[in-house]
């Protein structure tokens, strides 16, 4: 049974390290699916900044993985650890996020919350971050506490090297993002930051409506191999996205067609996903 107050840290901060969540077994499962995605990308594969050292390689929801991770997702805990966490009757799998990272030179990922590029609301959403590899402070995710909470910002372009608040909008809807590493280098109290040392099994949790940035490699940490299991729960709702953007304007670009039978504050519900509880 999960203690109240990871409960609690989770509604309040955003974000809980759950430490242990995955055996030797579920956790090789998960490393194998994400080789495989490496190995097999999908038509959302996104290769930022390449040629600088943010480079990193993403990819999102593939079609050709989505077999695959709806069966090994039945297979893992997630399903009770997030009713448990939220309150939630029901629990249901979006999709998955890769990150690939190597060779030590890439840098921190740019400050970004994932509901500005998703038409996501409600309380009952959770990422579970999972590294693959012992991942110090200094080169784990960071979020800011109770940002879930707070100000839904305009997205990141995450076209712009010399600038990470360059927007994906830039209509007004949402006020820009901040340049908090801008901020924090005048002063590093600036935000108040949560972020853990991470070991194989670990599990971060927290809302994408948090936000989050950083876990960059360095040549003490030169990889990191993260697969990122999304889920939601009963308090779910579908949220208009932006016009001013064509490529994300309203449904946002994954399982677009789907998206498109939902109207604003509506359940976040398809028969495309797959239901765990």
């Amino acid at each position: 049974m999960m203690d109240e107050s990871v409960r609690q840290a989770f509604r309040n901060d955003g974000a809980v390290l759950i430490e242990g969540c995955l055996d030797e077994t579920q956790l090789a499962q998960c490393h194998d699916a994400f080789l495989w995605a490496v190995d097999n990308p999908g038509p959302h594969v996104f290769r930022p900044l390449d040629g600088t050292e943010l480079r990193t390689h993403i990819d999102n929801a593939n079609p050709l993985a989505k077999d695959r991770l709806d069966e090994l997702v039945s297979s893992l805990p997630f399903g009770k650890l997030f009713a448990d966490l939220w309150g939630s009757k029901h629990v249901w799998y979006f999709a998955e996020e890769i990150f690939l990272k190597q060779g030590g030179t890439s840098g921190r990922g740019p400050w970004h919350q994932d509901t500005a590029n998703l038409p996501w609301a409600g309380r009952h959403w959770g990422n579970a971050w999972i590294s693959f590899q012992s991942l110090p402070k200094q080169n784990s995710l960071e979020i800011v506490r109770g940002s879930h909470r707070g100000i839904q910002y305009d997205g990141a372009s995450f076209l712009n090297p010399d600038d990470p608040t360059e927007p994906l909008y830039g209509d007004g809807t949402y006020p820009r993002l901040p340049d908090i590493e801008a901020e924090r280098a005048v002063d590093p109290d600036a935000y108040d930051v949560l972020s853990w040392a991470i070991d194989p099994g670990d599990v971060l949790v927290l809302h994408p409506r948090s936000l989050h940035g950083g876990a960059p490699v360095d040549a003490a940490t030169p990889d990191r191999h993260t697969l990122v299991l999304r889920f939601f729960g009963d308090d779910a709702t579908f949220r208009t996205l932006p016009d001013a953007n064509p490529n994300y304007a309203r449904n946002g670009v994954l399982f677009a067609d789907e998206m498109a039978k939902l109207n604003q504050g509506e359940p976040f519900r398809s028969h495309i996903f797959r239901q765990l509880l």
